[in-house]
């Protein structure tokens, strides 16, 4: 399936920092429920379950299996991400960073709090995209949501685990503003969504999403991080950084290489 993108959506990813893409990846929904439920009943040791107040609902969060499961391995390597990508951060070579799984059953009363991904990162680049590609219907009231124009801030604020907890308390940075309580202060988008739809976002956009409150619904969600040309590996010496990468070798500044961060499209793209 070859996915042509319209101007206006690509004049949206640069300017807003997001971008709805309608049905990209409706041939792909039954893959990536499969890989899901695969993934959740085999977890690596850093997945997560956040639970809500008085343990209702549970938020199941994990990365970094695409070597794990085939049917993330189809996925990333065969479906379109990777031309999406290379249109969207207007760069010829695509280059996978991770993936990570994001479930939150029926009556979960977790939200996602407000944040920019970039700062967890032991990355840098110029070109960079998350594809928040959801496996369920997400009403308008529960979907993800950005705050437009962020990713041009120049700002890089604290990073947070999805419990509200810092995950470096003294990393030196910023706090993110209050959003929830002036909303009326920034341009917040988002979009209902159907299974196969995706969101595109740059990893510098402030992003949260609210509880999952229906009550028989779980949500569902894939999300696939690829970087343009140009990365390089960020060793933040004394800070957690997630995902961690333990076992990559890279010195700080060395670019992106390595059987973990495979290129999905340019020269050095792996055949398939």
């Amino acid at each position: 399936m070859t996915v042509a993108l319209d101007p206006a959506t690509l004049d949206a990813y640069r300017t807003t920092g997001a971008a709805v893409l309608r049905g990209v990846f409706s041939d792909w929904v039954e893959t990536l429920r499969a890989g899901i439920a695969a993934n959740r009943d085999d977890p690596a040791p850093n997945a997560r379950v956040y639970t809500g107040e008085g343990g209702g609902g549970r938020f199941f969060v994990d990365y970094c299996n695409w070597a794990r499961f085939e049917d993330y391995r189809r996925f990333i390597f065969d479906s379109p991400a990777a031309e999406i990508g290379a249109a969207l951060m207007e760069t010829d070579t695509v280059q996978l960073f991770h993936e990570h799984v994001l479930v939150k059953e029926a009556a979960t009363g977790v939200p996602t709090p407000w944040h920019q991904d970039a700062p967890y990162y032991c990355v840098d680049a110029a070109r960079t995209l998350s594809l928040w590609i959801p496996l369920d219907p997400v009403p308008r009231e529960t979907t993800l949501e950005f705050v437009a124009g962020s990713h041009e801030w120049g700002k890089r604020y604290r990073p947070q685990r999805f419990n509200g907890e810092a995950l470096n308390a003294h990393d030196g940075l910023e706090e993110i503003p209050d959003i929830d309580g002036n909303r009326d202060a920034h341009d917040i988008v988002g979009w209902a969504l159907e299974p196969g739809d995706a969101v595109a976002f740059d990893y510098r956009t402030i992003h949260g999403a609210p509880a999952n409150t229906d009550p028989t619904r779980q949500r569902r969600a894939f999300s696939l991080r690829l970087l343009g040309a140009g990365a390089r590996f960020r060793r933040r010496e004394g800070l957690v950084t997630s995902p961690p990468f333990p076992e990559v070798t890279l010195r700080d500044g060395e670019p992106l290489t390595g059987p973990q961060f495979p290129v999905l499209r340019g020269q050095d793209a792996i055949p398939r």
